[in-house]
């Protein structure tokens, strides 16, 4: 018996690296799967190969349950279609694994428009539309697994990374609202920020070989946990990987606080700040793996 038997899932963005391994995960424990993918390449360019029915192939070999989709999570009805593939295919969908994503690194001041407008269009709309269509299934039925990919990048930043630490970060965003909005239907949401060495993170180690612990495929037991019935007390929460250790992300919060009855004025504040919320400033930055020395690691999709 699996953790996911008799469950539906979508996972996009499932044809390479995590979101494969997340995919054939949740099928090794029961689920039927629709495996979406377009085959596009790091920018989201061009169309062509078919790495959802590589995927389809492996889940199937190993005797699971899956089909391949090839819609778009950046369009709104394209991503409805996606949904009804599953409804169609297994007759429900319980869970949707919003992972689909691509990267076009620049720093500020050479990032263009359609940089920033293309890299959000993916991960973030990609993740409204997608569980917008997915929540009125699982409303119906009472119960549902919606478990967003985020990353370090957009919970710490990462140099050159504007547009996609934005989407990352408004992933994060909505988790949150949707964990309040959906809870009371038997839905729980989360968010995950995953590790591993993909397509997005091949230059890191350079002619090294990447280390044991950066294998995407260790992600996925955790994503398959949320999506389980077991899970149904874990809401709202960005959990994380980082080597062999899962982690848990705590969110913004109010660590200290500067008062003064009647209010501050800007030189009372210039004259405080330090001695009472500048005990507490953050880094910024996503922290390096060991082998990378001042190199930073991306995580996410």
């Amino acid at each position: 018996m699996g953790l996911l038997d008799g469950r539906v899932a979508v996972v996009t963005g499932a044809g390479r690296g995590i979101g494969r391994e997340i995919a054939r995960c949740l099928a090794a424990e029961g689920a039927g799967v629709v495996v979406n993918d377009l085959g596009t390449g790091l920018g989201g360019e061009g169309e062509g190969q078919d790495p959802a029915a590589e995927t389809c192939e492996l889940i199937a070999s190993a005797g699971g349950r899956a089909v391949a989709n090839y819609d778009s999570v950046a369009d709104f009805e394209a991503a409805g279609r996606m949904i009804a593939t599953a409804v169609e295919s297994f007759g429900r969908i319980d869970i949707l694994v919003n992972n689909a994503g691509i990267v076009r690194d620049r720093t500020l001041l050479k990032m263009t428009e359609e940089d920033y407008d293309a890299v959000v269009a993916v991960h973030q709309k990609g993740t409204f539309n997608c569980t917008r269509h997915a929540a009125v299934h699982m409303k119906e039925a009472g119960y549902g697994r919606i478990v967003n990919i985020t990353s370090s990048a957009g919970l710490r930043g990462n140099f050159g990374q504007t547009n996609y630490g934005a989407a990352k970060a408004a992933i994060m965003g909505m988790t949150f609202v949707w964990a309040l909005e959906l809870g009371r239907y038997g839905i729980t949401v989360n968010a995950v920020a995953p590790a591993g060495l993909t397509r997005m993170t091949e230059n890191l180690f350079g002619d090294r070989e990447a280390p044991p612990d950066q294998d995407p495929a260790l992600n996925a037991p955790l994503v398959a946990f949320l999506a389980s019935e077991q899970a149904s007390y874990v809401n709202g929460q960005v959990l994380g990987r980082t080597g062999y250790a899962f982690t848990i992300f705590q969110t913004p919060r109010q660590v200290a606080a500067m008062w003064k009855e009647g209010g501050w004025t800007p030189a009372q504040v210039a004259e405080h700040f330090h001695e009472v919320l500048g005990q507490h400033l953050q880094p910024v930055g996503m922290p390096a793996h060991p082998l990378l020395g001042q190199k930073e690691a991306k995580e996410g999709s």
